[in-house]
């Protein structure tokens, strides 16, 4: 969706949300994954992904995405209504499934867990043992994933552009960014086996206590790196080495801001207030419709004159608050629940 009204803050927004957020969410849900293989083994691990993921994005796909890019069809001049907005969509030769890319991705990275468990049952709880160190310092952990992140990164950064994308199908992924994602996720996984307890993801630890200064080092490593990049991209430091440069900013940058998040919310999310907990309860479901609710919104408007800023609260209140109903209800259905 393009609205004329538009905010340079939207911008550095959207910029410092796509330095982290995804592989933040990948090391989130490697987190509770070993947990998932030791009681339920790698096959009853597995059955209950195709359950909790493989169903969801299908769904996600075949329904939510073409709902959700109906609107950006319904901007073209002339368009044929539904029925043209089907044959285009059938001639994309893909299926675009939006966010729902992360959980078919996801489903594969479980699934690369399972192997590994099934090859070397103690896997993760000696990568966590290594990426915690003896004392669980988080400055040790935040070196290794920062360093393993660039390692995997920079080679496909520099093969394709950082934010090309691969598709077949439905199934999409950021081409450069799997390998990066992939480290997180085992990274969670890793922790997960390791223990919360004892691990740089202590409620009382060192990342909770230093949570201002984790904040200030996410804050000063994304202008390093947005800095550096748009100096790159208008050729005033075009070079490989350059290129090179920000793409290991860019994965420092990456771990500073998912550490910055951790540590606030192993902080300060103490709340069992029954809002919270509703919220966490339909929080994945949230995830998987929030696209449409997001569209049709900004849909509705982009014939206002509102400023830009009214417009993104509007939008992200009507879409956390539209999607958090509805998952709400469906929730009710029985068996719904088990799956979202």
């Amino acid at each position: 969706m393009v609205d004329t009204t538009r905010g340079d803050w939207a911008s550095l927004l959207t910029g410092f949300n796509d330095t982290f957020f995804m592989a933040l969410m990948f090391f989130l849900s490697g987190l509770f994954v070993w947990s998932g293989l030791k009681n339920k083994g790698g096959a009853g691990f597995l059955g209950g992904r195709v359950l909790r993921l493989g169903l969801p994005f299908v769904v996600a796909a075949a329904i939510v995405a073409p709902l959700a890019y109906y609107p950006t069809y319904l901007q073209m001049p002339g368009h044929g209504g539904f029925g043209g907005f089907v044959h285009q969509w059938l001639a994309l030769g893909v299926w675009p499934a939006g966010p729902a890319w992360f959980i078919w991705v996801l489903a594969v990275f479980d699934c690369i867990a399972a192997l590994f468990y099934a090859m070397r049952a103690n896997w993760a709880e000696t990568l966590g043992r290594f990426l915690a160190g003896p004392q669980g310092r988080p400055a040790r952990f935040f070196a290794l994933l920062s360093i393993a992140s660039a390692v995997v990164y920079v080679p496909l950064e520099l093969t394709w552009n950082g934010l090309a994308w691969t598709a077949f199908g439905p199934f999409t992924f950021q081409t450069a960014r799997i390998l990066h994602y992939l480290v997180y996720f085992l990274a969670g996984v890793g922790i997960g086996a390791w223990g919360f307890e004892r691990g740089p993801l202590m409620p009382q630890g060192k990342l909770a206590r230093r949570w201002l200064l984790w904040v200030i080092a996410s804050v000063a490593a994304f202008l390093v790196v947005s800095t550096v990049a748009i100096a790159f991209m208008t050729a005033h430091l075009q070079s490989r080495n350059w290129e090179i440069a920000t793409d290991v900013l860019f994965a420092a940058s990456c771990a500073a801001s998912s550490f910055a998040f951790l540590a606030l919310f192993l902080r300060f999310a103490r709340s069992r207030s029954s809002v919270f907990g509703s919220l966490s309860k339909n929080s994945y479901g949230i995830y998987l419709v929030h696209y449409a609710f997001v569209s049709w919104l900004q849909l509705a408007m982009l014939g206002t004159s509102l400023p830009s800023g009214i417009k993104f609260t509007v939008v992200t209140c009507g879409a956390v608050a539209g999607s958090w109903i509805l998952i709400s209800a469906l929730r009710r259905v029985p068996g719904v629940a088990r799956v979202v």
